[in-house]
């Protein structure tokens, strides 16, 4: 059930599906871990030792036999913290490394999920204003969650602003999100409503495909173009879209 989880904390398949088994198993011994793991008894042995070193797992001796037991999952929590300390570590170091030179133009592709959430970082590295051009709230995908706060949260350290020009559909299904702090907002007519979007922010220009309400689907595919001229050229359209729009002329900065 945790399976994913626990792999993305950086245990392997077996050792997943051990820890989670064992769980609610008390003291056992390696042939029901087995048993309830359903990961066979050679591979649970070294599976068992690893858990063991990530401190998941005790071994406990009752007369003279050996037993193993889960470590409460709040050890879970530890190991997260302790990745989070390493890799502060040695950020200053690998920031001495990394070449910041003068900004090339450039295209890439950014992939579903975890492509989104670079584009998210995307976003509050460059440190600019965005201009949101067809938004469908797919910054509130269930999946994003726990990141969105952190997200807005950093914006509004910033300062960003993020202007939006949302399709029809927001206003009846996601009401909700139009209350965010730093969203400043039109509504595009019903009739131009769209499965793609168009965002730009600072020197980029990410056109996205796979956008419903509020929803990623699982292929989203992002077209990142970094060009500083294409960049503000999409800007002054934007504007001029707002500007036709009824609510006002866009602020001046």
């Amino acid at each position: 059930m945790y399976e994913e989880t626990f792999r993305e904390l950086g245990l392997s398949s077996n050792e997943a599906k051990i820890y989670e088994s064992m769980l609610g198993l008390g003291e056992v011994n390696v042939d029901l871990i087995s048993v309830k793991s359903k990961v066979h008894r050679r591979n649970a042995y070294d599976s068992i030792a690893k858990l063991i070193e990530k401190g998941l797992v005790s071994e406990v001796f009752v007369e003279n036999r050996k037993y193993y037991r889960a470590i409460n999952p709040s050890r879970l929590s530890d190991i997260l913290y302790e990745k989070q300390k390493k890799i502060e570590t040695i950020i200053p170091e690998l920031e001495k490394k990394f070449i910041k030179g003068a900004t090339q133009e450039k295209a890439y592709i950014y992939k579903g999920i975890q492509g989104f959430k670079n584009y998210l970082k995307d976003i509050i590295e460059t440190g600019e204003d965005g201009y949101f051009i067809a938004a469908k709230g797919g910054w509130f995908d269930e999946r994003l969650k726990y990141l969105i706060p952190k997200f807005l949260k950093e914006s509004e350290k910033k300062g960003l602003k993020h202007y939006h020009l949302f399709d029809f559909e927001m206003r009846q299904k996601m009401p909700e999100i139009f209350g965010q702090k730093n969203f400043i907002y039109k509504i595009l007519p019903k009739e131009y409503s769209t499965t793609s979007a168009v965002d730009v922010f600072g020197d980029h220009v990410v056109t996205f495909t796979g956008l419903n309400i509020g929803k990623l689907d699982g292929d989203l595919t992002q077209f990142v173009v970094i060009s500083r001229g294409l960049a503000d050229s999409y800007k002054t359209w934007f504007k001029l879209v707002w500007d036709i729009l009824p609510g006002g002329k866009f602020p001046k900065s």
